[in-house]
């Protein structure tokens, strides 16, 4: 038979928060603050909301400024070559390369690359290409791997980066710093 639950079956709700506090004096810190709740919510929803302060701020670094594109690959050798040739070219700082990803894909045209699609879901093996560079190189990164690339309709997908590391973002602007100012596209070789 437990002693402590008799009284808390006995007195209910209130008088079991009351009894608990008493019987375990650890509580009590916890239990000042739950009193305390009301009061905050009270200064939120009459006063305005603190000042947020962005991840960026103080780094200089322009929220959208620098993209991540995707590109998949049928193979890590094809995927090597175009990312060796985005980075020699400044399209992109950098490149990761994820192997062995698996695709199921579904389309209604006819004929792309190795797939016989017919309206049929297909499933296969490519590498992922994660390629870190400016959003402003964005369509001439797009426009360079459609040119090299084997599959007759790339998958080239860029999302803008908001947030991330201050020196790291810093340095992919820098480091595709060139491309960006000349407002050339670079051949495609």
């Amino acid at each position: 038979m437990s002693w402590g639950r008799a009284p808390v079956v006995l007195l209910g709700g209130g008088a079991t928060l009351l009894l608990s506090l008493l019987w375990m004096p650890a509580l009590l810190p916890a239990a000042s603050r739950l009193l305390l709740l009301p009061r905050a919510w009270l200064s939120m929803a009459s006063a305005s909301p603190p000042p947020q302060s962005s991840p960026a701020s103080g780094s200089g670094y322009v929220p959208g400024s620098v993209s991540a594109a995707f590109v998949t690959c049928p193979n890590e050798k094809v995927a090597r070559e175009i990312a060796r040739a985005v980075v020699e070219k400044r399209l992109a700082a950098c490149v990761n390369l994820v192997p062995q990803i698996s695709s199921i894909l579904c389309s209604l045209l006819s004929d792309l690359s190795s797939y016989e699609w017919k309206g049929k879901i297909e499933e296969d093996s490519e590498v992922l290409m994660m390629i870190k560079t400016q959003s402003s190189l964005v369509p001439a990164l797009t426009e360079f791997v459609r040119s090299v690339h084997p599959y007759e309709v790339a998958e080239v997908i860029a999302l803008p980066v908001e947030q991330g590391n201050p020196p790291y973002l810093h340095w992919v602007r820098q480091v595709t710093e060139s491309v960006s100012d000349s407002g050339t596209t670079p051949s495609s070789a």
